[in-house]
């Protein structure tokens, strides 16, 4: 069974695919979409809050570790950068690897096909970035 913070980030996926491509109100879309009412809702409203108020500043962190032009990523990839960017920068509290983790399983139930495997290179680049502490005791403890 996923847990209520998974569900929140599908939700809040499903909302940010939404909102990049029709500019409607992502909150008003995620409170639409069935599950809503079974998730964390606040969580889901920190997510997408905190991407909207700070999108420029999420797309200047990833920009330099992306292979391509950020418009040129599908929703769904700029959707899960979105959200695992956010909470590398924001959410000090939740472990590096359970944001990358997170992010791959979103990438592996609504990307491409190997869609997960960029999100994943591009989050670890970022957390490198933003954690290097967090991460380099990570890699001297494998």
């Amino acid at each position: 069974m996923k847990s209520a913070r998974r569900q929140a980030r599908e939700i809040a996926l499903q909302a940010l695919y939404a909102w990049q491509l029709s500019g409607d109100d992502p909150l008003a879309q995620a409170r639409s979409i069935e599950g809503f009412e079974k998730t964390d809702a606040r969580f889901v409203e920190i997510l997408l809050r905190g991407v909207l108020a700070r999108a420029d500043q999420l797309r200047d962190l990833m920009s330099p570790h992306l292979s391509r032009d950020f418009a040129k990523l599908s929703p769904v990839e700029r959707a899960i950068l979105y959200i695992g960017t956010f909470e590398l920068a924001s959410h000090p509290e939740t472990p590096f690897k359970v944001v990358l983790n997170e992010a791959v399983e979103l990438g592996k139930s609504f990307g491409a096909t190997d869609g997960y495997r960029f999100v994943n290179g591009v989050l670890e680049k970022i957390a490198a970035d933003l954690r290097p502490d967090e991460v380099a005791r990570a890699r001297t403890n494998v």
